[in-house]
């Protein structure tokens, strides 16, 4: 990770130098002041922040540097990481640019390798906003009572996450959220695709397959079948809220969605590397010829 994300880090870094100076470089490569954290050192801190959610404070006391200079690796390195995309199930070795970025790539995806996605929503706790400013009731969650942030975790039938996104305030319907990001537009141009979902998707169901949702899953145990099937989602959304900042975020809410898609990306990295495990076939074979 840290050979693919370095070119992209000089490149940012010698684009910002060369608007500062608004010109080519004047002096010989490596003149000048030197950083206090060098690129590895950044990616480390970066890490650990957002595993752990050290303050800037404590990481600079550990690395003896100041706090301001931890703030700014963080804030360098946190897009990289954002902008990495999801790893692809059982190829987590592949390239930077053939990674899982958008929502398009995760469907073509699916329907290439014929997956029937699993799809939930998460909710992380967030500062409240100040009062009297527009918009502030709309991140009070009806379901939690209090200021969160949602997103759309899209996951296969092994709780491996192909996606994490879509970030939307608290208090908007899930179904909302998907209507607003596209995602029930992939379905509806990709017909053969099939997902799991559970029942605050209802109204979504009833939309793309036609009918009321009870003529295909029954009531009550169709239902406990249909939650074993999705629960695999569940577990992906876990091993996101094992991070520290998605227990409760408690830095601006504008950072929020980068910094979820962060830590999404290295989880997929690590959910990518467990192998694919093959449902072993009913069918009955014969082994050998008996004479009757």
């Amino acid at each position: 990770m840290i050979e693919k994300l370095a070119p992209r880090w000089d490149a940012r870094c010698e684009s910002g130098r060369h608007d500062r100076r608004h010109g080519k470089r004047r002096r010989q490569a490596g003149a000048g002041p030197k950083y206090e954290l060098v690129f590895i050192d950044r990616v480390l801190v970066t890490l650990v922040h957002l595993r752990t959610g050290l303050t800037h404070q404590a990481l600079a006391v550990i690395y003896e540097v100041g706090s301001s200079t931890v703030g700014r690796a963080i804030a360098e390195i946190r897009p990289l990481l954002a902008g990495r995309g999801f790893a692809v199930p059982d190829r987590p070795g592949l390239r930077l640019r053939l990674r899982l970025r958008l929502l398009e790539d995760v469907f073509a995806y699916a329907e290439a390798e014929q997956i029937t996605l699993r799809i939930d929503a998460m909710e992380t706790q967030v500062r409240r906003p100040q009062a009297g400013k527009p918009g502030r009731r709309a991140f009070v969650s009806g379901k939690r009572k209090q200021n969160t942030i949602k997103t759309t975790a899209i996951s296969d039938s092994q709780g491996r996450t192909l996606f994490s996104g879509a970030e939307r305030p608290g208090r908007m319907h899930d179904q909302t959220a998907l209507r607003t990001e596209g995602i029930a537009e992939q379905f509806r141009q990709r017909p053969g695709m099939k997902a799991e979902v559970d029942d605050g998707y209802r109204g979504l169901a009833n939309g793309l397959d036609g009918g009321p949702l009870t003529e295909y899953y029954g009531w009550r145990e169709a239902k406990s079948r249909r939650s074993s099937r999705r629960i695999c989602v569940e577990h992906a959304n876990a091993e996101h809220i094992q991070w520290r900042p998605l227990q409760r975020y408690t830095g601006r809410r504008e950072t929020y969605g980068e910094t979820h898609r962060a830590i999404a990306g290295l989880v997929s990295d690590r959910a990518a590397r467990r192998p694919t495990r093959r449902k072993p076939s009913t069918e009955l074979v014969l082994v050998r010829t008996m004479a009757c």
